[in-house]
């Protein structure tokens, strides 16, 4: 067969009298990996092809010299000299594609990037480029970018902007790892990612690189789904820039302006990169407005030093949707008796203007220095100081009228919440059907001269909505230090620190009186009597971040929680080309504190440091078979320590009794093959996490006298995930690409959970002896919700000619199980997990390219349709009620359940300079 094939290429080339052959491998600059797909082009010719899946090239030539040029979209071009002649080859060796003006210079750690290298590091991983993630994300959420990979489930929730969320092999962000540039961004005390902080990193992003399961993280980082790295590192570039204005549904408009400065002779280069966001919301009553900011400046004074100083932030605010709503509600509010997916229950108008109960503000600026130092041609350190300070919350209603709060109130017609009336109430004007039998009229009572609003446990006639404002806000240092050294030739040792200091600031404030004028503050058992207040503070994000919060005047609750992190991680890591293989490990302590201002007395209020040590060992082993088979394997153990929540419970400085860590095991195997026209990756795994802690809102004795209500503190979860994922590229011709996935979980809870019940004031409930109640929950076997634990999904793209694009993608749902509390199995003999219908969607996009006379000036457009058939689907679910007979029905499913819609058609257009 291979003499047959060199004959043939033999009289192919004879045919066309060629000069000779080029030969070489196109890497991308960013993952220090091979660039599959790019096009070689002789200048002034139609004589060229495209590099395979491991980057590599080679083309026939009819001259003895001139020049190649290799291009990728979203990469900078490169034109290179060729000289062959008499039916010789030459190779060109190794060609590096920077990123293009439209992603930004900004240096990663190498040594803490953790970035995977395919065929070498043994993990299941996937890449999205810079090229599509400009191209294709265009109005969606960031996450939304990453739902055609394996194993990852990305919702917009409930639709707001920032508000969408991400699941990998069915763990959320609480339990996944997210970075940028290697640098953790989860919340120190919940593990959360709130994307609505980081809404810029699609204008920065050079690559995201997913990691599923364990991964190759050095970092004392507990990540049990996966990691998620974002990168916005790209090579030295020339100087430029480039302006994008893109619009879309629902008023959407973004403008962008980025300019690099390049490196200059003395050093020094500079970037910076502006950005404006605003529409109404597919969602009604979810108008939002954001901006972002990136700076960047270095200075290289010799090959051995290089400093990099980078900021970046992005102020914001939205209305949302915080609340589902019940598919009843959804029919309820309708013209046409399907569920209006738009409907959004926390809204109405004020004066005609957008008035939303339920608006996010917030500002999250993220700083670092960062030094890379050669040390010698076998070692380097790379250190990264950073730091952050998050100022924002989100608003909502506190207080009743006449007992009842707000979503409690009657509507208007199409189901907005009468904004103008509470506001009238408030002001003591007569509000009919907001009043009871003691006051008919609706008309509000006065106190002492004023109208005076209070909180939800107010019975007096001192009440009234106010809106409030949930301040979360903190102050993070962290260091991040790395030293590698080459020990052989084909062994490297890695050895660092990672040191990160956290305080959570957490309160409440007045945003709106609605028409009262003042509040009563009755939850500080500090102030006696309690004072009336009548400050109140906007929700807009603070931009100054630095500004002092002490004086602010505060009601409901005021706590700190503090994180003291110190950590060590270790590498060793062996590399010939055929057999790669590494062994790390990790060791970390976790010091938490609470301060309690308001339910604690002074003198009390400070718990003492409570100090839990964790760790992990990993490792792992590919084997390149030959140039187109690999297979690999890792595993893991983590001993995890648990959140803040899990530490401190109920609330307060209630120190957990049966404090411990999160036991996770996790094993995988996989294959990898590769060739010049398809590329394919499988893979196995399993992740079991024990002995977790959660604490769910409970009623006991429902619906009977006896009925409390309160919290329930479930002890020794256990979870197991196991399933099989398949990736996949191709190409048919130079024209035509295809590309595809699938993913089959089964992720369920593995054994019963005891449960212990307290009420509202912390206490336990104690049974008919008097001893503290608890209960059984029947978990063993039930399906983990919230994440889809089935999704394939197909697409091509193909080129019609230079410079024009066409792409689309279909994208299919199955095993969807709603997210339910585990206390809804309480008193279940068996208990299931409601299953959602799965569905089906398809994206189609545009592009075309082009070119203003040069390698630099360029005009970019693009155009997306998301879900172009208008398919309506149900995104997740967040209760768990079974349809019983009789029970009206949506496509099988129990009306009375809350649930998110998935958005329907949308689109987005865009153009792009570059220059």
């Amino acid at each position: 067969m291979r003499k047959l094939l060199a004959l043939a290429l033999f009289l192919t080339s004879a045919t066309i009298y060629a000069q000779g052959t080029l030969t070489g491998t196109v890497i991308d600059s960013e993952m220090d990996g091979p660039l599959p797909g790019a096009t070689v082009m002789v200048v002034g010719t139609n004589n060229g092809t495209t590099t395979d899946f491991d980057g590599n090239f080679s083309l026939d030539v009819n001259s003895a010299s001139g020049k190649i040029r290799i291009t990728f979209i979203g990469y900078e071009r490169q034109t290179i000299d060729f000289n062959v002649t008499g039916g010789a080859t030459q190779n060109l060796g190794v060609i590096t594609l920077g990123t293009d003006a439209d992603a930004l210079s900004e240096v990663v750690i190498t040594g803490v990037a953790d970035l995977a290298k395919d065929r070498q590091t043994p993990v299941a991983v996937s890449t999205v480029r810079a090229a599509e993630i400009q191209e294709k994300l265009g109005s969606q959420e960031f996450p939304e970018i990453l739902n055609n990979t394996p194993s990852i489930y990305a919702t917009k929730q409930g639709g707001g902007f920032g508000d969408a969320r991400i699941n990998i092999r069915g763990f959320d962000t609480n339990n996944s790892a997210v970075m940028i540039n290697g640098v953790p961004i989860n919340d120190m005390e919940n593990g959360s990612v709130y994307w609505s902080n980081w809404a810029g990193l699609s204008d920065v992003a050079s690559a995201i690189q997913v990691q599923r399961g364990l991964g190759s993280s050095k970092l004392a980082v507990s990540s049990v789904g996966g990691t998620i790295n974002v990168v916005t590192r790209s090579a030295d570039r020339s100087e430029g820039g480039f302006v994008t204005a893109l619009t879309g549904n629902d008023a959407y408009l973004k403008t962008v302006a980025s300019y690099n400065t390049g490196l200059m002779e003395s050093g020094f280069s500079s970037t910076i990169l502006l950005s404006q966001t605003q529409g109404d919301g597919y969602i009604d009553g979810t108008e939002f407005q954001g901006y972002n900011y990136y700076l960047a400046f270095g200075y290289r004074p010799n090959d051995t030093h290089d400093f990099q100083f980078t900021v970046t932030g992005a102020p914001q605010w939205h209305n949302q949707r915080s609340r589902s709503s019940s598919i009843g509600v959804y029919q309820q509010y309708s013209d046409n008796g399907d569920p209006n997916i738009k409907y959004n229950e926390n809204w109405g108008f004020r004066n005609g203007e957008e008035f939303s109960f339920t608006r996010n503000f917030y500002h999250k600026p993220i700083m670092s220095l960062n030094w890379d130092f050669d040390i010698n041609s076998a070692t380097t350190l790379s250190t990264s100081a950073y730091a952050s300070f998050g100022r924002g919350g989100g608003t909502g209603e506190i207080g009743t009228i006449n007992g009842r709060r707000q979503f409690a109130l009657p509507r208007t017609d199409n189901g907005l919440i009468r904004v103008d009336d509470i506001f009238a109430y408030n002001s003591g004007q007569p509000v009919p059907d907001f009043g009871n039998d003691a006051n008919p009229t609706g008309q509000r009572t006065l106190t002492d001269g004023i109208y005076l609003n209070q909180g939800n446990n107010d019975s007096s006639s001192a009440n009234g909505i106010t809106r409030r404002a949930s301040i979360n806000s903190h102050n993070w240092f962290g260091v991040l230090s790395n030293l590698s050294n080459q020990l052989t030739d084909e062994l490297t040792l890695d050895v660092g620190i990672d040191l990160r200091s956290y305080k959570g600031i957490h309160y409440r404030r007045v945003n709106n009186l609605m028409g009262g004028d003042a509040y009563l503050q009755t939850d500080n058992v500090n102030n006696v009597p309690n004072p009336v207040q009548r400050e109140t503070y906007d929700a807009d994000p603070n931009f100054w971040v630095f500004s002092d919060i002490d004086d602010e005047e505060k009601i409901d609750y005021y706590n700190d929680g503090l994180v003291r992190w110190a950590g060590t991680f270790g590498q060793l890591e062996y590399n010939n080309e055929v057999i790669s293989a590494f062994v790390q490990g990790s060791i970390s302590n976790q010091g938490f504190k609470r301060v309690e201002y308001f339910g604690e007395l002074e003198g009390s209020q400070e718990t003492d440091w409570e100090n839990i040590i964790g760790g992990n060992i990993k490792g792992g082993i590919n084997w390149n078979i030959d140039e187109r088979h690999n297979i690999y394997a890792n595993a893991g153990y983590y001993s995890k320590q648990p959140l803040f929540d899990a530490v401190y419970i109920n609330f307060g400085n209630n120190l957990n009794p049966d404090l411990q860590n999160e036991q996770v095991i996790g094993t995988e195997i996989g294959y990898g093959f590769r060739s010049s026209f398809f590329s394919a990756n499988v893979n196995l795994y399993r992740t079991s996490w024990a002995d977790r802690f959660e604490s769910d809102g409970a009623v006991f004795n429902a619906e009977t006298p006896q009925e409390i209500r309160g919290t329930a503190n479930l002890y020794g979860i256990t979870q197991v995930h196991t399933g099989f994922e398949l990736d996949f590229t191709g190409r048919i011709s130079d024209r035509l690409r295809y590309n595809g996935m699938m993913s089959i979980g089964n992720w369920e809870y593995d054994g019963d959970v005891e449960a212990a019940y307290f009420d509202n004031d912390q206490s336990p409930i104690l049974d008919e002896n008097g001893d503290p109640q608890t209960a059984t929950l029947a978990l063993d076997g039930v399906k983990v919700g919230d994440a889809a634990q089935f999704t394939a999904s197909v697409g091509a793209d193909y080129t019609i000619i230079e410079g024009l694009r066409i792409d689309a993608n279909y994208r299919y749902v199955d095993n969807l199980y709603a997210d339910f509390d585990a206390t809804d199995a309480l008193g279940a003999e068996s208990f299931e997990a409601l299953k959602l219908p799965s569905f089906g969607l398809v994206d189609a996009g545009a592009s075309y390219r082009l070119s203003l006379g040069n390698n630099t000036n360029n005009l970019n457009f693009r155009v997306n349709v998301n879900n172009v058939f208008d398919t309506m689907y149900i995104s997740e679910a967040d209760t768990n009620i079974a349809a019983g007979a009789g029970d009206e029905t949506y496509q099988g499913i129990n009306v009375n359940n809350r649930v998110y819609f998935g958005f329907g058609r949308t689109w987005n257009a865009g153009i792009t300079y570059n220059f």
